[in-house]
């Protein structure tokens, strides 16, 4: 058999080839992120037989992406390597010397030795669902701002709507807030045309009642009168418009891939599309992990250890490595299920009553979470009540 160890980066790659003694067949050599160098590289191993050979790169974010996809449709079998094992070989070298050809080999080896995960069809559905659900991440956040900064323009044009209005991000203000953004709007327009929109909006929660009383405000308003902060707080309002119609997409989208998968991640009550689909394509192959133990410190909820001597910490804090969104995802699913499902009740119930904090305790159940959620994955079994 023979192995092909590959060094990626984002415009090139670099590649070599050994056999199952180590002895390189093939000094390695560059070839471009581009069909000319996918088809470069085919030319350069042809002398060679690939029906018995091992295609291994590192799982370093998104740059071989391309790569795995073009050598999977070529039906080359593929090993994916996590970056730590090659750096605990690097290590074993006198001279820890690291450029992108010495790399190569150091990637052939780790296959020569086992250290990889095999790469299969449903990790290219993994791939696209990781992408889904980090761009659905960006565009929360960037909403997030987005509200932040509507808050700090009312707060200066009609700071009163905050007497009328639970919270800016109603569908009722907003809908005010787009017609009339300003005091001098409110008191320009008529109270039967003003009482008509809040109506319309709220579905009837609100009407001339509210509309007298907002144009109340609107007269004796404190607010700058400033014509800039109006279009400011009418184009953010569209934006977030837009993101919300973004939203939906990607949400849509999502279950018609998670729907395709069939995970049993969704059998776990609680856990929804959004979620489960944020946990199962951050842990891509759970393959790569061996234990839950190797599947919590991935997630960044493996406790740190603080210990010298004879002294030991007694308050120990998770690590908080690993993937962020992840660690997030599990955590928020924690605090879902224990209302959901009777399993994880009846552990926080048992672990409250041992005096540790809600807060505390749910990091608990993200553990036993993680735990469960391993067991299903490696076994494709759906989630029972009390049966873990």
């Amino acid at each position: 058999m023979i192995y092909l160890g590959i060094d990626v980066a984002k415009n090139k790659h670099d590649i070599c080839v050994v056999d199952s003694n180590a002895n390189v067949l093939l000094e390695p050599f560059t070839f471009y992120n581009s069909v000319a160098g996918f088809k470069f590289l085919l030319e350069k191993l042809k002398p060679f037989d690939l029906s018995d050979s091992l295609f291994g790169l590192e799982s370093t974010g998104h740059y071989g992406e391309n790569l795995i996809n073009f050598l999977h449709k070529q039906g080359f079998k593929l090993g994916i390597i996590n970056p730590i094992q090659t750096d605990a070989l690097r290590n074993t070298n006198i001279r820890k010397t690291k450029n992108d050809k010495i790399d190569t080999k150091l990637v052939a080896k780790a296959l020569i030795l086992g250290n990889y995960t095999p790469f299969v069809p449903k990790d290219l559905t993994l791939l696209e669902l990781r992408s889904l659900c980090r761009h659905r991440d960006d565009i929360l956040k960037s909403r997030s701002k987005l509200k932040v900064r509507l808050v700090a323009f009312t707060d200066q044009l009609f700071p009163e709507l905050n007497y009328i209005f639970n919270s800016i991000h109603q569908k009722s203000c907003y809908a005010l807030l787009a017609e009339y953004p300003a005091p001098t709007d409110v008191c320009a327009v008529r109270v039967d045309k003003l009482s008509n929109l809040l109506r319309k909006a709220s579905k009837g929660h609100f009407g001339l009642d509210k509309a007298t009383k907002l144009k109340e405000l609107a007269k004796s308003s404190i607010g700058i009168n400033n014509s800039s902060l109006s279009i400011q707080i009418k184009h953010s309002l569209k934006q977030i418009e837009l993101l919300n119609e973004q939203i939906d997409e990607l949400d849509n989208k999502i279950k018609e891939v998670m729907d395709e998968i069939a995970s049993p991640i969704l059998s776990i009550p609680g856990i929804s599309y959004t979620l489960g689909s944020i946990i199962i394509s951050e842990i891509g192959n759970i393959e790569r992990f061996s234990s839950p133990c190797k599947l919590l410190a991935f997630a960044g909820l493996d406790p740190t250890v603080k210990q010298s001597g004879t002294f030991n910490a007694t308050h120990i804090k998770m690590s908080k490595r690993g993937s962020k969104l992840l660690r997030y995802a599990l955590i928020k699913a924690a605090s879902i299920t224990i209302w959901n499902s009777e399993t994880f009740n009846t552990y926080y119930s048992k672990k409250i009553s041992q005096g540790k904090s809600h807060n505390n305790v749910v990091c608990h159940v993200a553990h036993k979470l993680v735990r469960i959620v391993f067991k299903i994955l490696k076994e494709n079994i759906n989630f029972k009540e009390q049966s873990i």
